[in-house]
């Protein structure tokens, strides 16, 4: 028994002109394809790096996500930075980047010279490979090293914003490590 065709346009997306309260904007009622030399070069960006907008609020009239294209040029590291509120997830194109934070949850902290597990903050160094992917929680410092002397690294990324956030800042850590 052969399921009956669907008539074009029937339950397909019944709900968008169901509510006469929330008007659908022209954005936000189709589907929207963007072509890789149609990426938007008007992003927040950070020193070492050139951001490039698919998915955004300004490029489709997302209000919850924003998807993009990150390039890092042959020996380049980018500036010290966070993403704000937003969730990020990075997809590695080609290249290996590398994605470099301060770990100062005393976990996995290794061993100090006497067998004890280091309290201390340390460096961590994220080394990937095309088809790895890093999550970035909110307003985790980090940043993105390229130290390949020849070929860009390119990422995509995803945030769970609608923007691209970047507070670009001073040094990895806030603290100094020698604090007392």
């Amino acid at each position: 028994m052969s399921e009956p065709l669907t008539t074009p346009g029937e339950g397909f997306h019944p709900h968008l002109h169901d509510t006469p309260d929330q008007p659908v904007t022209p954005l936000r009622s189709r589907l929207h394809h963007i072509r890789a030399d149609s990426l938007d070069g008007d992003t927040a960006q950070s020193g070492g790096m050139r951001r490039f907008a698919a998915v955004s609020g300004k490029t489709v009239g997302s209000e919850k996500l924003w998807m993009g294209q990150t390039h890092v040029a042959p020996s380049t590291a980018s500036s010290d930075h966070h993403h704000g509120e937003s969730e990020t997830a990075i997809y590695v194109v080609s290249g290996h980047p590398e994605f470099v934070f301060i770990d100062d949850s005393g976990e996995g902290g290794g061993q100090s010279g006497e067998g004890r597990e280091s309290k201390e903050p340390r460096e961590i160094r994220l080394r990937t490979s095309p088809g790895d992917y890093i999550f970035v929680p909110p307003f985790v410092p980090h940043r993105e090293e390229n130290p390949d002397p020849d070929d860009e690294a390119v990422v995509v990324i995803a945030r769970s914003t609608q923007e691209a956030i970047v507070v670009n800042l001073p040094q990895l850590y806030a603290l100094s490590p020698d604090r007392s």
